[in-house]
């Protein structure tokens, strides 16, 4: 993997990973036009790239510089954030979830194989781990009650982090695929990840086919999510049988309708906003969703002045 110098707006120089063009499920194409902007806007002061973004206690959210690896925490109420986890060289911050039980942050590394385990009340570092060596992505994560699950895009694989019933994050194991989720013919493949309440079931987004497949944790079994389509996907949420499925090139949020059993769904709705620039994930708050503006469109690694979180009317 080669590596790029990147500068803050500090001033200070640090190194970086390069990711190639496709980074984060995303292969950006001419947007469609832009709706009239119904939404507010948070600036990640400092940010020198945006990628994941996860939900705190109360008003409070965390987001991630996807090239050094640091950690803004902010409050989507107040519609401020601020610097918070300053990371070592040479991480990467791709997509994130925040284990309230535990007071854990896990921070999926991308092309560095590796994953981040953070203390939520000091940013201290927890755990580190090495799930497999480059060609790797490691770009999404979701926690059930027993621990944490990551996607792979250039694998046919999930790497599960057991957490105790101390808080104590363990030895990682891998989940070899099988079925539709375990097609990695294309580009980029595994993207966003999302869990039922229980962690009995997996939903994987795969950014290459457009779809949606469910994923039984205990076997690797997978299943497509029929009647969804969804280009270009990337982070999704997941409430009961309500998904969001973000998708960056379009500039816009599926709204999808899932049955019962998880075997069908379908589009209700597509939401876009002008204050949209190639968006990569979302969280869901107060019945809206902040959703990260990654700018994938002004480059890789991204040239914008500033970066943000969007919120918008689900």
């Amino acid at each position: 993997m080669s590596r790029s110098v990147l500068k803050r707006k500090t001033g200070r120089t640090r190194s970086a990973p390069v990711l190639l063009a496709a980074t984060a499920g995303l292969v950006v194409t001419a947007a469609p036009p832009a709706a009239a902007s119904s939404s507010d806007v948070i600036v990640l002061p400092g940010a020198s790239s945006v990628e994941g973004i996860a939900t705190g206690e109360d008003d409070t959210f965390y987001a991630g510089d996807l090239f050094l690896g640091d950690i803004f925490r902010g409050d989507l109420e107040d519609r401020t954030a601020e610097p918070f986890i300053d990371a070592p060289d040479g991480r990467m911050a791709v997509g994130m979830f925040a284990d309230l039980r535990n007071d854990l942050l896990f921070v999926a590394g991308g092309f560095t194989g590796e994953a981040y385990v953070y203390d939520l009340d000091s940013g201290a570092t927890v755990a580190t781990y090495q799930f497999a060596t480059p060609p790797t992505v490691i770009n999404d994560v979701t926690v059930t009650p027993d621990g944490a699950w990551f996607t792979d895009s250039l694998q046919a694989a999930l790497f599960f982090v057991p957490v105790d019933r101390h808080g104590r994050p363990g030895e990682f194991r891998t989940l070899e695929l099988h079925g539709p989720a375990a097609d990695i013919s294309g580009e980029f493949n595994l993207n966003g990840i999302a869990a039922t309440a229980d962690g009995s079931t997996l939903v994987v987004a795969h950014s290459t086919n457009g779809a949606l497949y469910t994923v039984d944790p205990e076997t690797g079994e997978s299943a497509e999510i029929a009647g969804v389509s969804v280009p270009g996907v990337d982070g999704i949420v997941l409430q009961d049988r309500e998904l969001w499925a973000v998708q960056g090139s379009s500039n816009q949020v599926a709204e999808v309708r899932l049955n019962h059993s998880l075997t069908a769904g379908s589009v209700e709705e597509t939401i876009t906003d002008r204050a949209f620039q190639t968006p990569s994930t979302a969280i869901r708050f107060d019945g809206r969703l902040a959703v990260v503006n990654a700018k994938f469109d002004t480059g890789v690694p991204p040239t914008a002045d500033q970066y943000e979180v969007v919120l918008v009317d689900d």
